[in-house]
């Protein structure tokens, strides 16, 4: 028999269990609007407002039309127009764009019979977007190309089209008209894959979800088993239980993303183009800050599944915002800037740099120190609010 009033009285204890623990409730409506919504602007979006700058050597109307077909396409986000091709190369070595468009000095001269060298400087590294730029560049430029060979054969129509027999073979006078422009894409880290441009993304989203969730089994877990009050029983101090568990997670850690760089080296052929001791070294640096955070949020929950249901709405949406499988300038303006404020974005920038553009800590020293100063924010609010009477 079913027995309605003891059901309800039972809803209704689920429920205020629910509205007394605030971070479930929170999750609870919260975690679902935020996946959907990166799911949808994040996964499902297409590359737009890429940076890229423009080398300007030659003035006059078919620069001006040049720039006004580059700044009107979406794919482009126009950071600087400069006259220094070497400035226009530093700064997608920088990272400040992920291209160059350099025109040459005699772009305007159409009385000229010789081609129009065109080189453009991309940032190969990041495979998505240089797959963006390189036929949308190809594309505009043909367009270029046909409209002033059209221009030249109109103004040579009454010159008698002939063509000479040498050795055989045909040379067409017009053939210089129809091939006016030169296109020369320099792609300056070499072919780089999808599977290499996503490996050091998935270390470091590996090592995020090892040690936030392991710090969660280790600290809210325990507490909620009643393992920490029985520890803290015994003559032992916070810092030495915290100094334990941190640094059994950050040899667990470090091992597994060694374990993930050696597995993608023999099955795919994966190279590292840089030091591996500095890729080590970040992959310690990510999961001491990743370690951190894990810390800061298990300091004050009674239960684990507090702890899952405070970080998820956090961690999640970082996996897809941070640029693991995609790059950032495929999101909203708005997902662009919260990009920046987490700290697997920086994970996932030091880690390509080091890996696939083979830089030193040299250029990397910016996100070093981002990460340097997470992890000194999170101990430091998780320590100093360690609460180990909960």
């Amino acid at each position: 028999m079913v027995e309605t009033k003891k059901i309800m009285w039972m809803v209704k204890k689920d429920l205020l269990v629910l509205w007394r623990h605030k971070p479930r409730l929170i999750s609870l409506f919260l975690f679902p609007i935020i996946m959907i919504t990166l799911f949808g602007y994040g996964m499902g979006g297409t590359i737009s407002n890429v940076p890229v700058v423009v080398v300007d050597q030659s003035q006059g109307p078919l620069t001006d039309a040049t720039l006004a077909a580059i700044k009107g396409n979406s794919i482009y986000d126009v950071k600087d127009i400069t006259t220094d091709p070497t400035k226009g190369l530093q700064d997608v070595q920088n990272g400040l764009a992920k291209a160059a468009i350099i025109l040459p000095t005699d772009y305007d001269n159409l009385n000229t019979t010789s081609q129009k060298s065109i080189v453009v400087d991309v940032d190969s590294s990041d495979q998505l977007a240089a797959s963006a730029i390189i036929p949308t560049t190809q594309g505009i430029f043909n367009g270029i190309n046909q409209q002033i060979a059209a221009q030249k054969l109109q103004n040579t129509s009454s010159v008698a089209v002939t063509t000479t027999q040498v050795a055989g073979s045909s040379a067409n006078p017009f053939q210089s008209i129809l091939n006016t422009i030169n296109l020369q894409i320099n792609k300056l880290y070499g072919n780089i894959t999808y599977l290499d441009f996503l490996v050091p993304a998935i270390i470091g989203m590996t090592v995020l979800f090892g040690c936030v969730f392991g710090m969660g089994e280790i600290v809210a877990g325990e507490r909620e088993r009643g393992e920490l009050a029985r520890l803290f029983m015994t003559p032992t101090s916070v810092a030495t239980v915290l100094g334990g568990k941190i640094i059994s997670k950050l040899v667990q850690e470090t091992g597994r993303g060694i374990i993930l760089i050696v597995a993608a080296i023999i099955l795919f052929g994966i190279i590292i183009n840089g030091s591996m001791l500095l890729t080590i070294f970040l992959i310690i640096l990510g999961a001491l800050c990743f370690i951190g955070f894990g810390i800061m949020i298990s300091a004050r929950v009674s239960s684990q599944e507090d702890f899952m249901q405070s970080v998820m709405p956090i961690t999640m949406p970082m996996m897809f915002v941070s640029g693991v499988f995609y790059p950032i300038e495929t999101m909203p303006w708005i997902f662009q800037k919260i990009a920046y404020i987490l700290p697997l974005t920086y994970v996932n920038d030091a880690l390509r740099a080091v890996m696939l553009k083979g830089v030193g800590i040299g250029a990397i020293w910016v996100d070093v120190v981002v990460l340097i100063g997470f992890t000194a924010l999170f101990f430091a609010l998780g320590v100093t609010q360690f609460n180990r009477d909960i």
